[in-house]
């Protein structure tokens, strides 16, 4: 009989691409998954993967392997869900990773035609960095992922990206900061002190890119990976920040700041990701369904 462990570290190890991602996606020591794997080929008495190069792919056993593998996980997965809902509540459960460079508001409104079906959903969220989101997409513990990007084509996944928003971004800063530079925009923002997304932000290279053709000098005092924690430090006047214009009006109202000024020339996009398996969840075909301005 198949060890289902050891299936499931199979299973694991096919969809991220690679033992060492698998690992890490799984929290187990590459040396574990490895020897796990050898063993349930040894018990097969069968090659589910071969060496190329420095990685693995699948045998040609391998994905047949893989393909009643996804069944039977798919299938366990369903049978959780329907366990946990109880003889009482019939929610079904959507499972969604949010990259931490999507600020939450927008992340709410982009998940808001899910809320509004006629089948009722539980919503399950969780917040991180994109690829370990993905990597949960690629093995179905998450339906769907929000990111400021497409699915990077360097990730061997098996998806789809759809663009759900694309709008400017507007420049803010606390009362006192905004006084000391009151040039027009955006010769107001030239040599204060500028909060910027972090590196793994996909706006980040545009920003600077803009700032350096209109020969502004970015003088950065702060890199946020979180967009909330980058406005609480602009709240508190430590820097000039930016947010996508489509919630200005929920910036001016929540954090007392200034509007310094607005530019279409850098916009901030966001995106859909879902892969075929889950393409039929209700909630994730409502929100592929509605493009958000």
């Amino acid at each position: 009989m198949i060890n289902y462990k050891q299936l499931h570290y199979f299973w694991a190890v096919a969809k991220a691409g690679s033992i060492v991602r698998a690992g890490k996606q799984l929290h187990i020591t590459p040396q574990t998954l490895s020897g796990q794997i050898g063993i349930l080929e040894e018990s097969l008495g069968l090659a589910l993967f071969r060496r190329v190069g420095r990685g693995i792919e699948l045998t040609e056993i391998g994905e047949l392997a893989l393909t009643y593998a996804d069944d039977i996980f798919q299938t366990g997965t369903a049978l959780e869900e329907t366990l946990r809902a109880g003889n009482n509540e019939r929610s079904r459960l959507f499972r969604v990773g949010i990259s931490d460079a999507v600020p939450k508001s927008i992340a709410y409104r982009l998940l808001a035609p899910a809320m509004n079906l006629d089948e009722p959903i539980k919503i399950i969220c969780r917040e991180g960095k994109l690829e370990p989101l993905l990597g949960d997409l690629a093995i179905h513990k998450l339906d769907l992922v929000l990111a400021d990007r497409p699915m990077p084509t360097e990730i061997d996944i098996k998806g789809r990206s759809n663009q759900l928003s694309e709008c400017g971004i507007s420049f803010f800063a606390a009362p006192t900061l905004s006084k000391i530079h009151h040039q027009p925009f955006p010769k107001n923002i030239d040599n204060a002190p500028l909060l910027v997304p972090g590196e793994d932000s996909a706006i980040r290279k545009r920003l600077m890119q803009w700032l350096s053709a209109q020969r502004i000098n970015a003088k950065i005092v702060g890199e946020f990976d979180d967009s909330a924690l980058m406005r609480a430090f602009g709240q508190a006047g430590i820097g000039i920040f930016t947010a996508p214009t489509i919630i200005e009006d929920e910036v001016l109202q929540q954090h007392n700041v200034v509007k310094l000024g607005q530019t279409n020339d850098v916009s901030e996009r966001f995106y859909a990701i879902s892969v075929e398996k889950r393409a039929n969840h209700p909630a994730v075909i409502a929100i592929n369904a509605t493009t958000f301005k």
